[in-house]
C-alpha cells in the first residue's frame, strides 16, 4: 500500500525552532517522529534532536518496529537523555515531548508513543478522531471534571527526560485501511486550529502537502507565536474517501505558504 508524507516546521516567533521532525520510509517499515524541547528550560532543542535521531536510526535498519519492543526503546531513550543532563550541568532539565507513528508495511499495521502535548490524529474516511490524550495538568484536570480557567496549558506532567518510565503512552495496533491520514503535531500546530478546519481542508485537498497549505491558509499568524510542526501521512488513496462532503467553514481564509517537504513511496 503507498505510502505519502509531508512535513512542515516553522520557528513562529521564537528565537529558535525546537520542534525536530523526521521520517523513515522503507519497503517493509516506516516511522514518523516528532519532538518539541520544552520550553522553560535550557536544552529542550538538543533533547528533542537526540530523541528523533535515536528512533530514526533504529528504523533505519528496516525491520518492523514491534509493539511491544517499544518500552524498551523509550527506556534507551531516557537514559540516552539523561547521560547527556549529566554531561552539561547547562541542560540538566533538557526535556522534549514525543510522538512518534510506527507502520509495518507487510501486515498493513500502526501503532505509536507518545510523550507530553505532541499529538497523533487519525482521519479515517473523513472524520478525525484525536488518537493521543495530552499529558498536561490542563488535560488532567479537564478529565476530572474540574475548570481549567486560566490554567496555563504547557504545565506537562510527562516529557522524555525525566526519567519516569512511566512518561510515555503506547497504542494498541491499528489494522491500516485504504484513505487512512495520519497527523502528527506539536502543541504550537493544533493550539492554531480546531477540529473543524482539518476536517474541512482534508475533505478539499487531494495530497498530503495540499493539505498542509489549505490548513495554514486558515490562520492567519498569532502575535506570539509558538513553534509550529507538522508530519501528515497518507495511507492509499485518502482522497478517494475524503472528498465526500464540503462543509461550510465559517473561518475566513488568510494566506501564507508553509515551508514544507514531501516524500512517497
Amino acid at each position: 500500500m503507498k505510502i505519502e508524507a509531508v512535513w512542515c516546521s516553522n520557528q513562529g516567533n521564537r528565537a529558535q525552532n525546537q520542534d525536530k521532525t523526521g521520517e523513515y520510509l522503507g519497503e517493509q517499515a516506516a516511522c514518523f517522529v516528532l519532538c518539541d524541547g520544552v520550553a522553560g528550560d535550557a536544552g529542550g532543542e538538543q533533547a528533542a534532536a537526540l530523541a528523533c535521531q535515536f528512533l530514526l536510526e533504529h528504523a533505519g535498519q528496516g525491520n518492523p518496529c514491534q509493539p511491544e519492543a517499544v518500552p524498551g526503546l523509550i527506556a534507551q531513550l531516557q537514559q540516552m537523555i539523561q547521560q547527556a543532563q549529566q554531561q552539561d550541568q547547562a541542560y540538566h532539565r533538557m526535556r522534549t515531548t514525543l510522538v512518534a507513528l510506527f507502520i509495518n508495511r507487510s501486515t498493513l499495521q500502526a501503532h505509536w508513543v507518545h510523550a507530553g502535548d505532541s499529538r497523533l490524529y487519525l482521519f479515517r474516511n473523513g472524520y478525525l478522531c484525536q488518537s493521543t490524550t495530552d499529558h498536561s495538568l490542563v488535560q488532567k484536570m479537564k478529565d476530572a471534571g474540574f475548570h481549567t480557567g486560566g490554567l496555563p496549558d504547557n504545565l506537562l506532567y510527562a516529557a522524555l527526560g525525566t526519567g519516569n518510565p512511566q512518561d510515555a503512552t503506547y497504542s494498541p495496533t491499528l489494522a491500516l485501511a485504504d484513505g487512512d491520514v495520519f497527523l502528527l503535531c506539536s502543541d504550537g500546530f493544533w493550539k492554531r486550529y480546531n477540529l473543524a478546519q482539518l476536517e474541512y481542508t482534508l475533505r478539499l485537498a487531494h495530497t498530503p502537502s495540499e493539505w498542509l497549505t489549505l490548513i495554514e491558509h486558515q490562520s492567519p499568524p498569532l502575535s506570539q507565536q509558538d513553534n509550529y510542526s507538522a508530519i501528515a501521512v497518507w495511507i492509499g488513496a485518502p482522497q478517494e474517501s475524503t472528498l465526500l462532503q464540503i462543509l461550510p467553514l465559517e473561518e475566513k481564509v488568510a494566506f501564507q505558504t508553509p515551508n514544507c517537504q514531501r516524500s512517497r513511496r
